[in-house]
């Protein structure tokens, strides 16, 4: 078939440049796209946490302004299951399950289950923990009235399970992976006081953030005394 006179089909090169063009347009577009949208799964965990935050504080308000602490009966750790304790106070009725979503991380991609720890009974459908692991000689908060704490405005109350790594669903160093943890993983975390923050996390290299207060210069503390 013959071309039509005055008609030159695409030659390589020219489809080349072509292409390159296309690309370099979608990396004008898709990238700013997928920042934007990580931003907004960044305040939307910033929000929520705050609200859980808010509801820890209420609660505290409510019992002669004392923390959430171990009940009787509680099927998990008190780090996971203050939820049932709290989750009225942010207007949460009935039975925890996946579909609470003030209570989920967009971020959330889990640690050794293959599911976020928002889809998991064990964690009681939740991101967020609250300062209170009972284990022997770990700082926490548990059941303390909040006048006995000396700084609030730096004692973390409830925060994304990662600063217990410490790792970062929001700007990972690892990327999708749950190891190793790291120095200065950024995690949102909120604080006595109400405030809520995406603050860098302690790691000393061995031992895990939530066993121990950091060194100077962090802006946040485990200990409540």
């Amino acid at each position: 078939m013959r071309t039509a006179p005055g008609y030159r089909g695409f030659a390589l090169p020219d489809l080349l440049v072509a292409a390159s063009a296309i690309a370099l347009l979608a990396a004008f577009v898709v990238v700013p796209m997928a920042r934007a949208a990580k931003a907004s799964r960044l305040a939307r965990c910033l929000d929520n946490l705050r609200k859980v935050n808010k509801a820890v504080v209420d609660f505290a308000t409510d019992h002669r302004q004392t923390l959430p602490g171990e009940v009787a009966g509680m099927p998990g750790e008190l780090q996971w299951w203050y939820k049932e304790q709290v989750k009225g106070y942010a207007g949460m009725k009935g039975n925890s399950s996946t579909n609470d979503a003030l209570f989920a991380c967009p971020e959330d991609r889990g640690y050794t289950d293959p599911r976020p720890f928002h889809d998991s009974e064990r964690f009681d459908y939740g991101s967020y923990v609250f300062n209170g692991v009972q284990l022997t000689g770990a700082p926490n908060i548990a059941g303390m009235e909040v006048s006995a704490i000396r700084q609030p405005a730096r004692t973390l109350q409830t925060m994304e399970w990662t600063a217990h790594g410490p790792l970062s669903w929001h700007r990972s160093r690892t990327g999708p992976r749950n190891a190793p943890f790291y120095r200065d993983a950024e995690s949102v975390v909120g604080f006595v006081d109400g405030h809520v923050a995406l603050v860098p996390i302690y790691f000393d290299g061995h031992t895990p953030a939530y066993l121990r207060d950091p060194i100077a210069g962090y802006a946040y503390r485990y200990s409540g005394n």
